[in-house]
C-alpha cells in the first residue's frame, strides 16, 4: 500500500500532526510527505490543513477534488478548539472537496495556536466593545490554545491513523 502524506501548514501545527502521523507510519510505504503537488500516485492519501475560515486552505480543496478513486483520511488543525461539534462542521465542509469516486476512510482534528495578530485583533475589539461576552470568550480560546498541538493531541493523531490503517 503506497501512502501519500499531504499537508499544508502555516504557523506549524499541521506539520506537527503530520510529522506525528508519518512518525506513526514509519514501517509502511511513505511514497511522499510534503505540501500540495501534482501527479502523486497514491493507494492512500493523508492530507491536512489547517483551518482558515472555517475550511480548508485554497491548495488543499484543489488537491482533493484532483484525487478519484482513492482512500483518504484527512486531519485538520483550527485554532478554535474543544467542541466535537465545530470539528463535525469544518470535516462537513471539506467532504465538499472530495469526490463520490473516493472513500473516506476517517478524520482527526485537533486545536492549534493561532498568530498573534489575532489576539491583537481581538484585544482591539474588547477595546470598542468592552461588554462584548463573545469576544471574551474568543480571547480565553486564544490563550487555551498557545499550547497546542499538545502531546495529547499527538498522541491521539498517532493512535488515529493507526487505528483506520490497522498497522
Amino acid at each position: 500500500m503506497k501512502i501519500a502524506i499531504v499537508y499544508k501548514s502555516l504557523t506549524g501545527n499541521t506539520k506537527i500532526i503530520a510529522k506525528s502521523i508519518k512518525e506513526a507510519l514509519q514501517k509502511q510505504n511513505i511514497i511522499y510527505f510534503g505540501e500540495p503537488k501534482d501527479n502523486i500516485d497514491a493507494d492512500v492519501y493523508i492530507v491536512g490543513s489547517w483551518t482558515d475560515k472555517g475550511d480548508a486552505t485554497e491548495e488543499i480543496k484543489k488537491f482533493l477534488l484532483s484525487l478519484e478513486n482513492k482512500k483518504i483520511a484527512y486531519f485538520g488543525t483550527a485554532g478554535f478548539g474543544g467542541s466535537n461539534e465545530y470539528y463535525i462542521k469544518l470535516f462537513n465542509r471539506v467532504k465538499s472537496y472530495i469526490k463520490k469516486s473516493n472513500k473516506i476512510i476517517g478524520y482527526f482534528y485537533c486545536q492549534g495556536k493561532m498568530p498573534e495578530k489575532i489576539r491583537q485583533k481581538y484585544e482591539y475589539l474588547i477595546k470598542e466593545h468592552p461588554d462584548d461576552k463573545n469576544i471574551k470568550i474568543s480571547i480565553d480560546n486564544f490563550n487555551k490554545a498557545l499550547t497546542h498541538p499538545d502531546l495529547n493531541d499527538i498522541e491521539n493523531a498517532k493512535k488515529w491513523i493507526k487505528s483506520i490503517l490497522e498497522v
